[in-house]
């Protein structure tokens, strides 16, 4: 698909080849494997093209084959790519789920850790109606949190409403260097998702509330509580809706699909109630998937995002 007009929600963030068993068993015993691209904003980014918003992944990748390969994948779901760039001095970033066991990543020194504030030449931030950044970015090198200062200030003076997923990732920071940066960061966003599990592990929370008091900058707050559900804490009060009953296949993911449903109901005007029900929605579909995205039918996408608004 060519874009020439403005997206609507831009994503900017590190996107790897990801390697999972085509089954749902461990790498130590798996023979047969697939290759999916995978990356928190690209997956945001990738779900909402799939529920009709434009949408733009900016980001550096590898000037390489596994680098190509991610970029043909993602502009094929409709993703605008064209503020992606190909660094022919450092290598696509790799990692491997191992089903029940977590994630293994080969990331260190990727092209995507070379970002910078100049990544944004040319970008239309301004333009966006939404502008999304996660919590994984900043803790790639010190360019890459120079890259989200730069995204913040600009979405700051501008109409964009600027999201941020906490997304802590122990295996890139502890959780002492982490967490009084995702705070400022998530305070200086106008709507956060952060799961319960990862604010308690950070801030010590153990209730939404908590996560309120600790964050009183953004508009709205969306705290993720597992199979139990997520809230909604706004200006106007708290929403809570309760989880979707999913046997779940492979969890690594669904806080992105989640993100996705919760913008794109946002964006087509749903009420707190209906953002969070399209949001465990989608996540729903990738709970019960190996992969990061699943493409479910176009005509089930628009009747779920319908759905949202009612």
């Amino acid at each position: 698909m060519l874009h020439t007009s403005n997206p609507r929600l831009i994503t900017i963030g590190e996107t790897m080849m990801m390697v999972t068993p085509a089954r749902a068993e461990s790498l130590a015993t798996a023979d047969d494997v697939r290759l999916h691209p995978g990356g928190a904003e690209s997956n945001v980014a990738c779900h909402t093209a799939h529920l009709g918003v434009h949408s733009a992944w900016v980001s550096a990748v590898g000037d390489d084959v596994l680098g190509r390969r991610i970029v043909e994948s993602i502009r094929s779901r409709g993703v605008d790519t064209r503020w992606v760039t190909a660094d022919p001095e450092a290598p696509t970033g790799v990692y491997f789920k191992d089903p029940g066991h977590g994630v293994l990543y080969y990331r260190r020194g990727s092209a995507a850790s070379r970002m910078s504030p100049e990544t944004l030449a040319g970008v239309p931030l301004e333009d966006a109606d939404v502008v999304h950044l996660s919590g994984i970015t900043p803790a790639l090198s010190a360019t890459c949190a120079a890259l989200v200062d730069a995204v913040i200030e600009r979405v700051a003076a501008s109409r964009a409403t600027l999201t941020f997923d906490v997304n802590y990732r122990p295996s890139l920071w502890p959780e002492g260097a982490a967490a009084d940066v995702l705070r400022q960061l998530a305070n200086r966003a106008d709507v956060v998702f952060v799961g319960l599990d990862e604010a308690h592990a950070l801030w010590g929370c153990a209730t939404p509330e908590d996560v309120r008091v600790l964050l009183p900058g953004p508009h709205r707050i969306v705290v993720k509580d597992g199979d139990v559900g997520a809230t909604e804490l706004g200006r106007d009060g708290t929403v809570f809706e309760p989880a979707i009953p999913t046997e779940v296949l492979e969890a690594v993911g669904a806080g992105d699909a989640f993100a996705a449903g919760y913008l794109a109901a946002d964006m087509n005007g749903a009420d707190a109630s209906g953002r969070l029900r399209a949001g465990h929605e989608r996540a729903r579909l990738v709970l019960l998937s190996m992969s990061d995205f699943v493409a479910d039918p176009p005509a089930a996408a628009a009747a779920a995002l319908t759905h949202s608004t009612d």
